[in-house]
């Protein structure tokens, strides 16, 4: 078989189409966790820490010049190398709140598509119980 129509029979399937909309509202999906973190859980959290904003924590690597705000965006700006862990946080649980919604999605789906009980076997075709009812009188 060769190569294109290898592609073709993959792409006639249905497979290419599924991962498209998958990709598709995968990145939707997590555009809604990002905000829910930042726009929602983010804020609580640093309420509930006396008002600390993680998306504002970092470390400058080297010195900022003066005039320079010490927010995050600015300094970057300024070309100052940065280690951003208050970003990686937010990010961290963006994954986190992902994974644990796909992880529940995922146990609901399995849960709705439990195997049905096995069916009782089919009854054999006619030729073959009249063939067993021969050999039973030819044993007699």
């Amino acid at each position: 078989m060769s190569f294109m129509s290898e592609f073709k029979e993959f792409a006639v399937k249905g497979n290419a189409m599924d991962l498209a909309v998958g990709v598709i509202i995968g990145a939707a999906f997590g555009k809604i966790v990002d905000s829910i973190v930042n726009d929602l859980i983010m804020p609580i959290v640093g309420a509930l820490f006396g008002g600390f904003d993680f998306s504002n924590k970092f470390i400058a690597l080297k010195a900022v010049p003066e005039g320079v705000a010490m927010t995050l965006a600015e300094v970057k700006k300024a070309g100052v190398p940065v280690f951003a862990y208050g970003s990686f946080l937010t990010i961290l649980l963006n994954f986190i709140i992902l994974a644990f919604i796909v992880f529940i999605l995922v146990k609901q789906l399995n849960r709705f598509k439990k195997e049905a009980p096995p069916a009782a076997p089919a009854a054999p075709p006619e030729d073959v119980v009249l063939l067993r009812e021969i050999r039973d009188s030819l044993k007699k």
